[in-house]
């Protein structure tokens, strides 16, 4: 039984509890506010372009007429979650991730500047990385897959994110970044990347398949749809007379205000609120650990 819980510890099978999930977004949250420009830029230009690649492959099981309505949805929302993986495991600053810096913000740690700054530059950095791909996917033709099915899928995605007034939009942001935040929480409990990976999948797939607005996403979706419109790629016969740069403005200010509120208030202001410290917050348990010899140690140890 002894070597089983060190397999255990080992492989990292055991989940960190919520109150040190929230420790460690306290901590992350410092850091992020704190990061040098350049580095934060850059790795926000290739959050950006994360994001987009998932995107990407939502548009290719869109444009598959085939698929039923549920099917489509839920395997395009699966597929989706390519982009928060990318930005989650392989390292990158995503501002409807960074809502969550607002913890340590709560809890004094940093300062409002810090938190506006990041926002700030997260965001512009995000859309530089969106704005990057589109240019690459439009070059490579991407939107001629499928017998033209995929730029088809980018106009009507499009259109279907610009007709909503601007108080639905924002309304649609405040579910999306609940459940991304959600997805990045459960992300942070992970020990592995396979930990990671199921943890994020379900809240992501559940977003995208209800068609919540997720603001960096829709810096892919609306740019690379006007791009298509206003070079021509359009159908015989489909009204793309909505797909404007007014439009897309219309869509990604609500979403990002809306994004804003669901992950700072609907998670991270609740997380913190249930596990502050030294303000009546539940605090983590003490667990006694029963000190084993590293893996180094063990592989040094003379056979007996």
């Amino acid at each position: 039984m002894a070597d089983n819980n060190a397999s255990a510890g080992v492989l990292g099978s055991d989940a960190y509890s919520p109150a040190e999930i929230q420790d460690k977004v306290e901590k992350l949250g410092v850091k992020k506010a704190r990061m040098p420009f350049l580095p934060e830029f850059m790795l926000s230009i290739v959050a950006g372009g994360s994001i987009g690649l998932g995107a990407m492959f939502y548009v290719i099981v869109a444009a598959d007429s085939s698929l039923g309505f549920a099917i489509s949805h839920v395997l395009g929302g699966v597929v989706f979650s390519l982009g928060l993986a990318l930005v989650m495991i392989g390292g990158a600053e995503l501002f409807t991730g960074n809502c969550l810096i607002v913890m340590a913000w709560w809890n004094g740690q940093i300062k409002t500047w810090e938190v506006m700054r990041n926002w700030t530059v997260v965001w512009f950095g995000n859309m530089v990385g969106a704005f990057g791909l589109v240019f690459l996917l439009y070059m490579s033709h991407f939107s001629a897959l499928n017998d033209g099915g995929t730029g088809t899928a980018l106009l009507k995605i499009a259109i279907a994110k610009m007709s909503p007034d601007m108080v639905t939009i924002f309304f649609k942001g405040i579910m999306c970044n609940l459940l991304v935040c959600l997805a990045v929480w459960l992300a942070y409990a992970g020990r592995s990347v396979a930990d990671k990976m199921a943890g994020m999948v379900l809240p992501v797939a559940c977003f995208v398949a209800a068609g919540f607005d997720h603001c960096v996403a829709n810096m892919f979706f609306l740019p690379m749809a006007w791009v298509l419109a206003v070079t021509g790629h359009v159908p015989a016969g489909m009204d793309v007379s909505t797909i404007t740069l007014i439009n897309v403005a219309h869509n990604i200010i609500p979403a990002t205000l809306g994004n804003i509120v669901g992950g700072a208030g609907f998670v991270g202001l609740i997380y913190w609120a249930i596990y502050r410290k030294g303000l009546g917050g539940l605090t983590p348990l003490p667990v006694k650990v029963r000190a084993t010899p590293s893996i180094d140690a063990q592989a040094a140890r003379p056979a007996e």
